[in-house]
């Protein structure tokens, strides 16, 4: 009896760290470009290039590049702007003006300590 009750107890502690939430990771936002995420076709012979935002995020340690995932969110985030964001898998989410936001990371590079 003794060991079904560890056993449960045990199993209920490990389903309750593997839910565990990251800590939000607090960063920058410092720059925003346009750049080409596909081509839509207007008919045979002739298509439009689909521009997506694409983001530069700064923490103490890495630097990221951040795409929306969706060429119709339109929204524009403006660069330095202090975020605080969760990283699942190679998604992005942070809210900015009480909004949600999932951006794709498509870069990644560590930043080198500052020198003094």
């Amino acid at each position: 009896m003794k060991l079904k009750a560890f056993l449960l107890a045990s199993a209920l502690l490990a389903a309750c760290l593997s839910l565990a939430k990251n800590p939000p990771t607090p960063g920058t936002i410092i720059s925003q470009k346009s750049v080409d995420c596909g081509t839509k076709h207007n008919g045979k012979k002739s298509s439009t290039p689909i521009l997506c935002q694409q983001y530069t995020v700064h923490t103490d340690t890495m630097e990221y590049q951040i795409r929306q995932p969706k060429p119709q969110d339109t929204d524009i985030i403006p660069p330095n702007t202090s975020i605080q964001f969760t990283i699942d898998k190679s998604k992005m989410k942070f809210k900015y003006k009480d909004k949600g936001y999932e951006y794709i990371i498509v870069g990644t590079s560590a930043l080198l300590p500052a020198t003094k």
